[in-house]
């Protein structure tokens, strides 16, 4: 009996000791791009195919660019979360800093790999539908109800993501946040994109996901405006939330499987 708990307690112990390490941060960052580039594809993929499927339907266009993003986003954190937490988000990445659950020099790796897949995925939709490789957007979006619409989104995506932490729950998140984004296509004026990475992306294609340049600032502006109410929102409302809880987010970063050193200190010692 005594041999047993002992045994039990041994593999117990050894299961926490590699499961606390965090892959190492090359691995993450390839994660990371791979993530955005997929995030973009589907996000302007789907906008292009619904062009094509449903023209001059705008509203069916919309609700088909959201399902596919809804589901895609699900399918690309379960993907890719085990490894580098599934940001896809540069705000996701600086909040989670901010709240202690990654180091501030991770999060500044994290987002030219961000901003590269994006602008790697709005391409590569771009070609798979036989369209120009780069094609700037001539949309306009920028307005004031677009700015807060951007604000609403985002902050609103933060307080999910580390509510789910705070609770224990992040085994919902890729689901919680893939229906999250898939409604704020719908209550907000500006289909929420709430991520600086992927409104630079779909400056990269002139369809119907597109943003034209001159709206970048503002959309940009109004996220990382949303990000910081986020911020100190959730410090607010979630005052115990722990840098280990932070570290979570979207979802846990597994171990190396080849038994690679962390890059980092894990979260709680002292960052």
């Amino acid at each position: 009996m005594i041999d047993s708990i002992l045994t039990e307690l041994y593999f117990y112990v050894k299961i926490r000791a590699v499961t606390s390490a965090i892959a190492p941060l090359p691995r993450r960052l390839v994660a990371e791009f791979l993530g955005s580039a997929f995030l973009a594809a589907i996000v302007v993929g789907s906008g292009i195919a619904a062009q094509r499927l449903s023209p001059a339907d705008t509203g069916l266009e919309l609700l088909e660019n959201a399902a596919a993003t809804a589901a895609g986003l699900f399918a690309i954190i379960l993907m890719f979360g085990p490894v580098s937490g599934g940001h896809f988000n540069p705000v996701v990445s600086f909040a989670d800093a901010a709240l202690g659950g990654l180091s501030w020099r991770d999060a500044a790796a994290y987002l030219p790999a961000q901003v590269a897949g994006c602008i790697t995925g709005a391409v590569a939709a771009n070609l798979m539908f036989a369209q120009a490789a780069v094609s700037i957007s001539v949309k306009q979006r920028a307005s004031g109800a677009h700015a807060l619409s951007e604000v609403i989104a985002t902050a609103g995506l933060l307080l999910l993501i580390f509510a789910l932490a705070r609770s224990g729950r992040q085994s919902s998140a890729p689901a919680a946040v893939g229906a999250y984004i898939g409604a704020a296509y719908w209550f907000t004026s500006s289909t929420s994109f709430a991520n600086p990475a992927i409104t630079v992306g779909r400056m990269f294609s002139n369809t119907f996901a597109g943003i034209a340049p001159s709206s970048v600032p503002v959309f940009i502006a109004a996220q990382v405006g949303g990000g910081v109410a986020g911020v100190l929102i959730i410090r607010y409302l979630y005052p115990a939330l722990t840098p280990a809880q932070a570290a979570g987010v979207i979802v846990a970063r597994a171990a190396a499987v080849d038994g690679s050193p962390p890059d980092r200190e894990p979260a709680g010692n002292g960052r």
